[in-house]
């Protein structure tokens, strides 16, 4: 079935068709046709146009999309008119047509049928895209292009000008209109669906993915198909990153886990946030650490008036200096080292800077680090190191403090999950009216943040495996780290104060199915890289949650963002919690997890492998 389209292409060629037999004649008459010749001209119009169209359809003149028509699509035009130009004057010769015809006509029509056809062709083309195609460098790897839309195009034309190794040989896509189609002279073969068998047939390794705009699942599947059938998989950059010019289309790279597991764009209220950031001294703890890292890129988008880089390590802030650096010579910075939980450096570099916003990223979240000798640090770090920086922001007249908390902080069977807990209900505590406004911001984990678990089987899959995973049911939240920092930065600018906001974290993730992924994505399988389950760790858990069995959550103007109406802690709570806090005595792992408990009822302390010798211990300070 011929579509409404296709079929005004038809239309416009027979059209054309009939101006250049016309024109021939007009020419012809030094641009006076006499009446008998202009009757002659169209009594043979009914035998030229018909054939000149079948011979147009012959050539597949209409499976080709005119805001990609390039060289190739000319080249057979060219051919059409070449053997319309010798069949019409044999066909009206036989219909005994052929003395009645001026020579001349015979000649132009050819030309003005290429002129018009070819001509309107490119010119579409041209004002489409500002630019022609060039012709396919031979040689090069044959590959499959999973797409054909702009992007598919974009990389079409960059691989003509620069072949880079590969040479595609057909484009896959799910478009119904677009089947059978040409782009670029590169027919669109089938479904995506049919991309193993396409491979197989035409001896393909390697398949391109030009689907930056394409939902996630139809990204999963597609690589799904591909390395179940043994094909290397690529990928093009985003259109946004193509279109500004940053990278180009030949920039091609193997497929990675934050393409398949990543999400939508966000939307961000970018004139709020210039009003929040543009302009104004902002403050980011921890911010050598991945998030904060990833924060303060985020803001410098924005232009602040300085941004003041707080870290406890030397080598994360040059690094991060150095970098915002050169992609932001403009930018204000003050790098600062110091220790969060050292009261007398906080509150000296707050009332030096003066900030408006503070971001709070600096945090112990290893759990499994945290939760036996070293649990006394993380509640100190996390908690009081929380109060001495929140504290000094309302003390110097920070107009928000934005705390980075997490979804371990939800019914914690951890004592770094039950710090941060903490950490929100002293944030929440020291609210007061009219005042430096608290938010909390709760996430799951972020695709290669230090501590997460994709780095680690990156590792583990480069050194040969095995690959190991603590339970084969466990499941986690993952978001991108560019969406988990500018959603901060959302939640930051809507915060009113007192709120714990929770992101959209989406669906959970299997990790095992996470890690049998990686081992798929780096060219192997199961049989040559072993997956092993260790078991749990202490202080995990099989599955996390963003919100308390008690709590419940209201809706805000973003999508991505809801407001926890959390169990908040009170003035006398907060002063018994702070005295606990600042008391000298070091406590030890049991001790903690006992007033963990007390000031965080919901914490539920899992002793999942806990050896002999010590079963006594934690029964007597849980007693």
């Amino acid at each position: 079935m011929i579509s409404s389209r296709t079929l005004a292409i038809i239309l416009y060629d027979i059209l054309m068709a009939i101006l250049a037999w016309v024109g021939a004649y007009w020419l012809h008459s030094n641009l006076a046709i006499p009446s008998e010749l202009m009757s002659r001209a169209l009594s043979t119009l009914i035998w030229v146009v018909p054939v000149q169209a079948l011979i147009f359809w012959h050539f597949g003149l209409y499976r080709g999309i005119w805001r990609f028509a390039s060289l190739p699509d000319l080249k057979r035009i060219m051919k059409a008119v070449a053997i319309a130009a010798v069949s019409v004057p044999a066909i009206l010769a036989l219909l005994r047509y052929g003395s009645r015809i001026p020579h001349s006509v015979l000649i132009l029509d050819p030309i003005l049928l290429l002129l018009m056809m070819g001509g309107s062709r490119l010119a579409y083309r041209a004002w489409k895209e500002h630019k022609l195609a060039s012709i396919v460098h031979p040689g090069s790897r044959p590959v499959l292009v999973a797409g054909a839309g702009s992007a598919a195009d974009f990389l079409l034309r960059e691989l003509a000008r620069n072949p880079a190794g590969f040479h595609v040989v057909g484009l896959l896509d799910d478009s119904r209109e677009k089947q059978g189609r040409l782009v670029q002279g590169i027919p669109v073969l089938g479904t995506l669906e049919d991309i193993a068998s396409f491979a197989r047939r035409m001896n393909v390794d390697d398949v391109v993915l030009a689907l930056p705009s394409a939902d996630h699942g139809v990204r999963k599947m597609v690589t799904d198909i591909c390395t179940g059938a043994g094909l290397n998989v690529l990928t093009v950059p985003s259109l946004e990153d193509l279109v500004a010019g940053r990278v180009s289309v030949s920039s091609l790279r193997r497929i990675e886990l934050d393409d398949l597991l990543g999400r939508d764009p966000v939307r961000l209220d970018n004139s709020g946030l210039h009003r929040l950031l543009t302009g104004q001294v902002v403050m980011v703890t921890g911010a050598g650490g991945s998030i904060g890292s990833e924060l303060c890129r985020q803001i410098a988008r924005f232009a602040p008036k300085k941004l003041v880089l707080f870290e406890l390590s030397e080598l994360a802030l040059y690094a991060l200096e150095q970098e915002l650096a050169q992609r932001f010579p403009d930018l204000g910075m003050e790098p600062v080292i110091g220790d969060i939980k050292d009261a007398e450096r906080v509150n000296e570099i707050m009332m030096g800077e003066r900030p408006a916003v503070v971001f709070h990223a600096a945090a112990y979240k290893h759990v499994p680090l945290m939760e036996t000798s070293n649990a006394w640090e993380a509640v100190r770090n996390n908690v009081l190191g929380t109060q001495i920086v929140a504290a000094a922001a309302q003390a110097n007249g920070v107009d928000k403090f934005v705390m980075i908390s997490t979804d371990k902080a939800v019914n914690p069977t951890s004592v770094m999950g039950a710090s941060k807990r903490l950490a929100e209900m002293i944030c929440q505590a020291m609210q007061r009216p009219d005042d430096t406004r608290f938010i909390s911001v709760r996430f799951g984990n972020v695709l290669g943040s230090s501590g997460s678990v994709i780095p680690k089987f990156q590792k583990q899959i480069e050194a040969g495996g095995p690959v190991t995973v603590t339970h084969p049911d466990i499941t986690r939240y993952f978001m991108s780290l560019s969406e988990a920092a500018q959603l901060v930065l959302q939640a930051g600018l809507m915060g009113k104060g007192g709120e714990i906001f929770v992101l959209d974290m989406g669906e959970p993730v299997k990790i095992a199915e996470l890690a049998r992924l990686m081992v798929q994505l780096s060219g192997m399988d199961e049989n040559s890289m072993r997956i092993e389950y260790t078991g749990l760790r202490p202080g995990e858990k099989l599955y996390e949650e963003l919100l308390a069995d008690e709590e419940t959550t209201q809706p805000t103007p973003h999508p991505k963002l809801r407001v926890a109406l959390a169990r908040a802690g009170d003035v006398a709570w907060y002063g018994q919690c702070m005295a606990w806090m600042t008391s000298a005595e070091h406590h030890d792992e049991f001790t903690v997890k006992k007033q963990l408990k007390a000031w965080v009822p919901e914490y539920d302390i899992h002793m999942p492998d806990v050896p002999e010798h010590r079963q006594e211990r934690y029964g007597q300070a849980l007693a």
